[in-house]
């Protein structure tokens, strides 16, 4: 079946996160090679693994990394396709100085991007990243040859990914409950780790989108709006419970026996309540994730610590607190008992294991009805071409001013916390917008929130600027 067509932009977005483009584009075998030797640039002696999501270019990015870094003298761990969290063990695992993953994430399919591993097998943060652009933008430097060339070998962490995962649920309460699991792929490499993970738990398992061919046969986030018809499958399908991974298999959705979506934020609220009711500890989500997950922790009894956006934010706060659990509310869960990278195959896992241990199997529809009752709105504002960072500042300062019964929070843009509800607004790291989130007990009190964010920032734009 040939890919579906979504509308795409070509402009190469580098951050201190990583880097994605328009494969041919944007974004050329060069583009990736160089981006790459800025990289291990700075990494210390070692092999650094390689890996790719599917998607129909990665061998070509793939094969134009590897020369670049055997020119380099560098050995590679040639991982081929594996889902994001898999390179994040292998990388940790095998002693490697790092890792490459090519992936763009739930981008649409003329994309690719790359992601970057530090030696502890998790995405390097904000300093190592601003670090390996300013490298990228310097240009290639003056390195002397290397003494030898690189060596190159096949690497596969399929099987210690899924028994790691296995080690943190009851397997044999699933296996003796046998669940019917449908699980869309969505044609990345989350079927390399699915397939295998769903086999060794026992269930009865049909997989959707299982070829990692990169071949999406719809937009590959797993919202939805994207899911809409698709979700009937799970139904027909008579399955238990209905998975969708993202073309990276590092987030996860999930839906009900009936096909009735219950959103990405419930992700890891499932699997926060999963983890507390045996392991109990402190848990950390970004400031733009459910209060689900925080309402489910004080209900344990453990703190829930809120960090900056971003995965690497996640894991710094988790690694000082000490956290069992954490994670964003894009279906993104991070287990340190397997890696620290999100990884959508321990979230299948943890929502089995509540489902399965009871010794029968126990309607997920129940387990999402017992989560605490949230509504949560987004909007995106499009900026004046004339915004600068002290106008947003301002703004930021009006819509503090319009929320007199909150607590404020500038961690990340702007944070405002009251009773029963939240907003944040923060500025776009790769567009000209803001965005503006709110979390209520209504969609109502939701929308409300989102309404008079609004009313300050469009006021804190003032009159138009005079002509001449």
């Amino acid at each position: 079946m040939p890919s579906a067509t979504f509308p795409v932009s070509d402009t190469l977005i580098v951050s201190v996160s990583g880097l994605r483009g328009i494969v041919g584009g944007s974004l050329t075998p060069d583009v990736a090679a160089r981006y790459a030797l800025a990289f291990v640039d700075g990494l210390p002696p070692g092999p650094v693994v390689v890996g790719r999501d599917g998607r129909t270019h990665g061998p070509l990015l793939a094969r134009a990394i590897g020369e670049a870094l055997a020119r380099a003298g560098r050995d590679i761990l040639d991982a081929g396709v594996a889902a994001t969290p898999t390179i994040g063990i292998v990388v940790r695992d095998s002693g490697a100085a790092g890792g490459i993953q090519i992936s763009a994430s739930h981008n649409p399919a003329p994309y690719n991007g790359i992601k970057l591993f530090s030696a502890e097998g998790r995405v390097i943060g904000a300093a190592a990243g601003q670090a390996v652009l300013e490298r990228f933008r310097a240009g290639p430097g003056s390195a002397p040859p290397a003494p030898a060339r690189g060596a190159r070998r096949d690497v596969d962490g399929t099987a210690l990914h899924v028994a790691l995962v296995l080690a943190t649920v009851d397997a044999g309460a699933i296996r003796r409950a046998r669940p019917r699991v449908w699980l869309d792929a969505g044609h990345g490499a989350g079927s390399r780790v699915g397939r295998a993970l769903l086999e060794a738990l026992g269930c009865d398992a049909e997989i959707a989108g299982g070829e990692p061919d990169g071949l999406f046969e719809h937009p590959p986030e797993p919202t939805a709006a994207n899911l809409a018809a698709w979700l009937p499958r799970v139904a027909a399908a008579g399955a238990d419970v209905g998975f969708f991974q993202d073309p990276d298999a590092d987030r996860l959705a999930v839906a009900t026996a009936d096909g009735t979506y219950i959103g990405e934020e419930c992700t890891l609220a499932l699997a926060a309540e999963n983890v507390l009711a045996r392991c109990p500890g402190p848990v950390v989500v970004n400031c733009s994730s459910s209060a689900m997950t925080a309402a489910i922790a004080a209900r344990h009894g453990v703190p829930c610590r809120v960090s900056a956006v971003g995965e690497a934010n996640v894991v710094e706060a988790m690694l000082a607190t000490g956290a069992v659990l954490g994670g964003e509310g894009n279906g993104g869960v991070i287990h340190p008992g397997v890696v620290l990278v999100r990884d959508s195959a321990v979230a299948m896992a943890l929502v089995l294991d509540s489902m399965c241990r009871g010794g029968g199997i126990v309607p997920l529809a129940r387990l999402a009805a017992e989560l605490p009752r949230m509504a949560m709105e987004k909007e995106r504002i499009d900026l004046p071409p004339r915004s600068s960072p002290r106008a947003l500042a301002g703004a930021l300062e009006r819509v503090a001013a319009a929320f007199p019964e909150a607590r404020p929070d500038r961690l990340d843009g702007l944070r405002l916390d009251w009773p029963g509800g939240w907003l944040l607004v923060r500025a776009s790291n790769t567009e000209p917008i803001v965005r503006v989130v709110a979390e209520a007990a209504s969609a109502a009190e939701a929308q409300a929130a989102i309404a008079r964010a609004r009313r300050a920032i469009d006021a804190a734009e003032g009159p138009p600027a005079p002509d001449g």
